[in-house]
């Protein structure tokens, strides 16, 4: 299987790793469980992960069918995506797609944008801290200020925090964003206004950006639409 650094970069901010690079978990601060099996193909070729808890049999399996995976590409599935459920007696995976995120995007701003290191942006969570979060925040997971992970910005229309753009996974190497747009504001373009001004943020120069979705948030493809992102990766994941 050829090697893709890219690829090896998205990796290791994805996930937290064991000392033989098995997936231990997700790589967010809430910890999550991270997939048994993750696989990404790009143009450079494929490459694979094993979840820590796969045991050694299974794992020599999956690496042999990975092994001999064509490279593939949206909207075409690995070729063996049955045989790595069989492999793991799973029926749930994800197919999504991985776009590369620039630094220092430009974008019309639609909005007042404001950063997690401002002194505006302290203040805001410290509101939202003292007197609870807004319910618009609440109703799409945000429901502490514990939940806005930094690097972070948000755009902010007549007093109201219309979109945000957080550090989904944050690595020594990568970031990857997560894009959140209040249900009252979508489709007016504030995701991409944020997804642009993070990109810019101080904190993230020094590292590669990643925009990852699933293959059917055709929402979060327009915001790449708009930027114009391009999209160099896709990925499955096993559970």
């Amino acid at each position: 299987m050829q090697h893709s650094p890219w690829l090896d970069l998205d990796y290791r901010t994805l996930f937290h790793l064991d000392q033989n690079r098995r997936i231990e978990r997700e790589n967010d601060p809430d910890r999550s469980p991270g997939p048994r099996f993750w696989l990404a193909g790009a143009a450079e070729g494929n490459m694979f992960g094993i979840g820590a808890d796969v045991d050694d049999r299974t794992a020599a399996e999956l690496e042999s069918l990975a092994s001999a995976e064509p490279g593939f590409a949206h909207p075409a599935a690995p070729i063996h995506l049955d045989r790595y459920l069989e492999t793991l007696a799973s029926n749930t995976h994800n197919l999504g797609l991985i776009y590369e995120l620039p630094h220092a995007l430009m974008f019309p701003l639609q909005a007042r944008v404001v950063t997690h290191e401002s002194e505006e942006g302290r203040h805001l969570l410290q509101s939202f801290t003292s007197y609870g979060m807004p319910e618009s925040l609440a109703e799409v997971g945000f429901h502490s200020a514990q939940d806005f992970w930094a690097p972070w910005c948000v755009a902010i229309i007549d007093d109201e925090i219309a979109s945000i753009a957080f550090a989904a996974r944050l690595s020594d190497v990568g970031a990857e964003i997560g894009v959140t747009t209040m249900k009252a504001f979508r489709g007016q373009g504030f995701g991409a206004t944020v997804t642009a001004a993070w990109t810019q943020l101080p904190p993230l120069q020094h590292r590669t950006l990643f925009y990852s979705t699933d293959r059917g948030n055709l929402s979060s493809q327009r915001v790449a639409a708009r930027l114009g992102l391009q999209q160099r990766g896709t990925t499955l994941r096993v559970y």
